[in-house]
Parts: C-alpha cells; sequence; structure tokens
C-alpha cells in the first residue's frame, strides 16, 4: 500500500480483517514508507481483503494498492504484524 500507511493503525488494521477472513501471512512497514501484505487464503476472500486495504484505518490516506499474485507456498500458519 502507498499513501498516508505507516503510523497510522494500518498494520493493526490489516491483521485483524485478514484474520476475520481466515487469511494467513503477514504485514510490515518498508523502509520507503509502503505497507506489504503477504496472504495466502482462498482467493474470493483475498480480492475481498484488496478491497479493504484500499481504504484502510480512519487515519490512513491510501493512494494505491499493488497486487502482485504467486502460488500458495503453505509456510504461514495464521496472520502476523511484522517487525
Amino acid at each position: 500500500m502507498r499513501g498516508r500507511v505507516q503510523g497510522v493503525g494500518y498494520r493493526a488494521f490489516a491483521a485483524r480483517v485478514a484474520a476475520q477472513r481466515g487469511l494467513c501471512g503477514g504485514v510490515r512497514n518498508l523502509d520507503d514508507g509502503r505497507v506489504e501484505l503477504d496472504v495466502e487464503g482462498p482467493k474470493e476472500q483475498i480480492l475481498i481483503l484488496i478491497e479493504d486495504a484500499k481504504t484502510g484505518p480512519p487515519a490512513s490516506r491510501v493512494t494505491a494498492v499493488d497486487v502482485e499474485w504467486s502460488p500458495a507456498t503453505g509456510r504461514f500458519r495464521d496472520f502476523q504484524v511484522w517487525y
């Protein structure tokens, strides 16, 4: 995600929404000011998460959501905030 997405509770928001959707993976801040999600689960639920990510928490201002699809690896067991 790009925009005002760090320091506004975006990672906690993403973790909560992903867990509610039964998705696995994690979310982290990047050094360039973006937030990155790495998610596995049912495609329908991932698509809903992508739509939620475009809005983010109230204090955020998302300007872009870039999506890159790749095969699931099965390496995640839950959804975590990575530091």
